[in-house]
């Protein structure tokens, strides 16, 4: 068994997880480059000291909206050790988050500037930032027991999920069908605001609903690609369906 297999297996909570997540090793090209950008840095940061290892996810334990990502960017979450966190992506999702009620401010800058997440987590299919954001298939799934962990230990709460791109749409429904839920063959394509209903794992009363939604990268918001209405149409959506109210 791989050391992401056991480690994950062995967490008992989501708090155990994210304490274990930090210290896996297991894909040498991503361990290479997030200890490179470590090194190197931007000029910006030259006087951060990089969290330069795997990321784990952020947001409450009891979480009933997931929102799974693609990676930690390099100068990105890889230097500030939290999901979505001192980058222009993370800008973007938190402002969104904030301006719904589902956040405590509206940025999110670095660990400990006190940002809370209220019913909604952040995750990603790869934990460690992968050279020009592009992980490899091998990469996504030696990662992938982390998030099939994460998806068992929120089984309980869980009612949404908002998969940011088509990496993230396309990792996370195998994870799902893994949990026992009843993901669709052929699995549906990704598209921005498609919702499709996921039928009830075994024991469970209600379905889960899994949402698409354009990455929060620059390039699409700088493009309008992704404008922030659209945005929030697709995370308030996804929030009153989780049962989070929303302003």
């Amino acid at each position: 068994m791989s050391y992401p297999s056991r480690q994950a297996a062995l967490s008992p909570d989501l708090r155990a997880l994210d304490a274990t997540l930090p210290e896996c090793a297991a894909c040498p090209r991503l361990v290479e480059w997030r200890q490179e950008a470590a090194r190197v840095k931007r000029p910006a940061f030259r006087d951060w000291e990089y969290w330069a290892r795997p990321v784990p996810g952020f947001g409450p334990v009891d979480a009933r909206m997931l929102l799974v990502g693609l990676a930690p960017a390099a100068h990105g979450g890889n230097r500030t050790g939290r999901m979505f966190t001192g980058d222009r992506s993370g800008d973007a999702l938190v402002a969104a988050l904030y301006d719904l009620g589902l956040a405590s401010q509206p940025t999110s800058t670095h660990r400990g500037d006190g940002l809370e997440l209220r019913g909604v987590r952040f995750t990603s299919p790869v934990h460690c930032a992968p050279p020009a954001h592009k992980p490899t298939p091998a990469e996504r799934d030696t990662c992938r027991p982390w998030l099939v962990r994460e998806m068992e230990l929120l089984h309980p709460t869980v009612r949404t999920v908002v998969a940011l791109g088509a990496f993230g749409w396309q990792a996370v429904l195998p994870v799902l069908a893994l949990g026992g839920w009843h993901v669709p063959r052929p699995r549906p394509a990704f598209g921005h605001g498609l919702r499709v209903e996921l039928a009830p794992a075994e024991g469970d009363a209600a379905p889960l609903a899994v949402y698409g939604c354009y990455h929060v990268t620059p390039r699409n918001t700088f493009t309008g690609r992704l404008t922030p209405a659209m945005l929030r149409e697709v995370l308030r959506a996804a929030a009153q369906e989780a049962g989070l109210a929303t302003r």
